[in-house]
């Protein structure tokens, strides 16, 4: 083992040394439901009043806190992040420390749009752009993407990538080599569908497609799974003809799972002086 990576190694662990440490001080007794006692030489919990809460023995939690060379296991950490009251950034900041690969965060389901992310739909406003969730809704667009999608017509409930996708056959008419793209976009989202698997919101989207489109079934039941979707699209606009564009999509707010589509047209003056 080279000098450099020991160093690192000792570096590490004297940080995660310190940071239970102070994340332990800042426990009262009555935080984890302790009797106060009178007699505290330390301030917080004990290391003792740690280990039993957590169920882990003295000894390991003891020799974790003072940065040895030890492992322990992701139950081990949860346990220790759960008494310890720490939240999803500190767990992961913990298991990070610990030399663990860091916990997957919970899937969640934002339909709130941040206004800086508004902000920022807005400045684009030549090309097409909107922000989905984790369940591919749309929660944002701007004017120019609803030229193409035409989302301010749509229900609330059907304005989802998927449904419009799948159970919309004035959209699907006018996406050229619809075939070909649907496998590729059902395939990207089965991705983000495995970080919420019991999310009831994500689950009824498919059950209903399900029912409503036999394409999307049929697709759903191969299991293939892609990276993120981008590339080159091809739409039908009406008094243009064929319009080619490259898409691709940018993590906005990675906390609550958003990502805003950017579409840019090939010939651009093409497709404004057609829509405008």
């Amino acid at each position: 083992m080279s000098n450099s990576l020991i160093s690192r190694l000792d570096r590490t662990r004297s940080e995660l040394a310190d940071f239970l440490r102070q994340r332990r001080e800042k426990l009262s007794p009555l935080d984890v439901g302790l009797p106060a006692g009178k007699r505290r030489r330390t301030p917080g919990l004990r290391r003792e009043e740690v280990a039993a809460l957590a169920g882990v023995g003295l000894s390991w939690y003891t020799w974790l806190e003072q940065g040895r060379a030890i492992r322990v296991s992701s139950a081990f950490l949860d346990n220790v992040s759960r008494v310890l009251k720490l939240d999803e950034i500190e767990r992961r900041h913990l298991f990070l420390l610990a030399h663990q690969r860091p916990p997957a965060l919970p899937g969640q389901t934002s339909c709130v749009l941040p206004p800086l992310v508004r902000r920022l739909l807005d400045d684009l406003t030549l090309r097409p752009a909107y922000v989905l969730n984790l369940r591919w809704d749309v929660i944002g667009w701007n004017s120019a993407a609803d030229r193409l999608f035409n989302f301010e017509v749509r229900d609330p409930s059907e304005r989802n990538i998927l449904w419009m996708l799948f159970a919309d056959d004035g959209l699907n008419s006018r996406i050229v080599e619809w075939h070909a793209q649907a496998p590729q976009v059902l395939a990207s989202f089965r991705r983000d569908f495995a970080r919420a698997p019991d999310d009831d919101g994500m689950i009824a989207l498919v059950e209903t497609l399900e029912q409503v489109s036999a394409a999307f079934k049929a697709l759903w039941n191969h299991h293939d799974v892609h990276g993120r979707c981008e590339g080159r699209r091809i739409f039908l606009i009406d008094g243009i003809g064929p319009v080619v564009f490259d898409h691709s999509s940018f993590v906005v707010d990675e906390d609550r799972h958003l990502r805003l589509v950017f579409y840019a047209a090939a010939d651009e003056q093409h497709f404004q002086n057609g829509e405008g």
